[in-house]
């Protein structure tokens, strides 16, 4: 219950704040916050101790099963679009989640790399789909309700927003329960956890193709949002990003996730602005510092004050 309270007084808050912001910070908090759930996926994982380098793969498959998909049936409604990438994404996830599952370190970076540069390589070949130039997507439709201009960018602000909170609360819940703290345990020493009874492999793949569903939904909510979608949808430096994210959050706190998602936007953007021959430097600069005072990522620091209103409120 405490969950879904926090939840739906977030909801309040986003959604008030949607509605006085500017258009161009509409949609960027609306990207930030897609990416973020991608980003979220790489969290999940990085609880078990590994990290995934290619969640550009779900990311990109969630793009362009929006943009196939609106272009098949002529429909671009969004809870149809969102829910066909997550079947894709989840579908995909359980291919290659138990073969990933055995690995560790490197190995399940570099291979969950290599599998999202496959599909950048074979979308850059495949000329039906755009090849390197990408498909449009047509904007997007809610339930029969057509937007255009700014009630069609706070609609999908709005859409992104609730799908968030949703993802959050799902993900607070199964963090919280005994399939998620397996994996800390992971973490700490998986071979405790097999002696103990429990299946390694399979609390992995279930993170996997949790990770997979978040890419779905993000790439799904970005392809929209941006009205294009290509293959550096699933480009090494794509994957970059999510991960950029992950270590700026850390695995503490899922709204921290969101939070460094939020902040990276921001100082890509007005570093692009101010200085936009070296804006990855400035984004550099801000992630060492952050590592510095933060080594556990803002979600430590997150953590540490609920820890500590709790505490006073004893």
């Amino acid at each position: 219950m405490k969950n879904i309270a926090i939840g739906v007084i977030a909801l309040a808050v986003l959604a008030a704040a949607g509605t006085v912001l500017p258009s161009w910070a509409v949609f960027l908090v609306t990207m930030a916050l897609a990416k973020g759930l991608v980003s979220l996926g790489i969290v999940t994982m990085m609880r078990a101790g590994v990290v995934s380098f290619g969640q550009g793969l779900f990311y990109c498959l969630g793009a362009y099963v929006a943009a196939l998909l609106a272009q098949a049936t002529g429909s671009t409604d969004i809870f149809l679009l969102g829910f066909a990438a997550i079947v894709v994404a989840i579908v995909v996830g359980l291919v290659f989640g138990p073969l990933l599952s055995t690995y560790r370190g490197i190995f399940f970076a570099m291979l969950s790399l290599s599998l999202s540069m496959i599909l950048y390589g074979a979308l850059s070949k495949m000329t039906v789909l755009g090849g390197t130039d990408g498909m449009n997507v047509a904007a997007a439709t809610f339930l029969g309700f057509h937007p255009e201009d700014r009630p069609l960018q706070l609609s999908l602000y709005f859409f992104t927003m609730a799908v968030t909170v949703l993802a959050s609360i799902g993900l607070r819940i199964y963090f919280d329960s005994q399939r998620g703290l397996i994996s800390l345990a992971i973490r700490d020493n998986e071979l405790r956890v097999e002696y103990l009874g429990s299946s390694v492999r399979h609390a992995m793949t279930v993170n996997y193709v949790i990770a997979a569903a978040l890419g779905g939904i993000g790439g799904a909510i970005s392809a929209v949002a941006i009205g294009h979608v290509d293959p550096e949808f699933a480009y090494w430096t794509t994957s970059g990003e999510f991960v950029f994210v992950a270590i700026l959050a850390g695995y503490l706190s899922i709204p921290a996730v969101f939070v460094a998602s939020i902040i990276l936007e921001l100082v890509r953007s007005f570093s692009n602005l101010y200085f936009p021959n070296s804006w990855q430097l400035a984004l550099g600069v801000f992630l060492l510092v952050v590592i510095f005072v933060l080594p556990d990522g803002i979600g430590s620091w997150l953590s540490r004050r609920g820890s500590a209103v709790r505490g006073a409120g004893r």
